[in-house]
């Protein structure tokens, strides 16, 4: 199946998708921020990577898109219709590294959090939120 668009569209709408402060991430951010807790963000030594870091708690937070981490059973994940097999090698790839980074970090001992892009969509989002802030002030 061919590509809707023509390789230029396709090549500038990819280029426009960012890795770091996307709105998911943004949203975690202010939240816990309003709520007293201060982080340091994308901390490069730690395994994978992880968004967000509470040193103090010794937790770290991964603000996944659902689409490229494979949320699987979740609607906004859906394989595309064109170059499925590359997509799903990509997606797949990116899931056994997400897999190997929470497992060096839990190694580690951070307790890791993930949150996906769909929990801060509905409308229990600030309900989500509130748990998992009460989850890494507990644990």
């Amino acid at each position: 199946m061919a590509d809707v668009h023509d390789k230029e569209t396709r090549s500038y709408n990819m280029s426009r998708i960012k890795g770091k402060n996307t709105k998911p991430e943004m949203l975690v951010r202010k939240f816990l921020f309003a709520n007293g807790f201060r982080f340091r963000l994308h901390v490069s030594s730690l395994p994978g990577k992880p968004d967000i870091v509470l040193p103090k708690y010794k937790t770290v937070i991964f603000v996944h898109g659902c689409f490229w981490h494979g949320h699987e059973g979740c609607k906004y994940f859906v394989v595309p219709k064109t170059r499925t097999e590359w997509w799903t090698e990509k997606i797949e790839h990116t899931k056994e590294l997400d897999k190997i980074a929470f497992n060096q970090l839990i190694e580690l001992n951070w307790k890791v959090y993930l949150v996906w892009e769909c929990d801060l969509k509905s409308k229990e989002k600030n309900n989500f939120l509130d748990r998992l802030i009460n989850s890494v002030r507990i644990a």
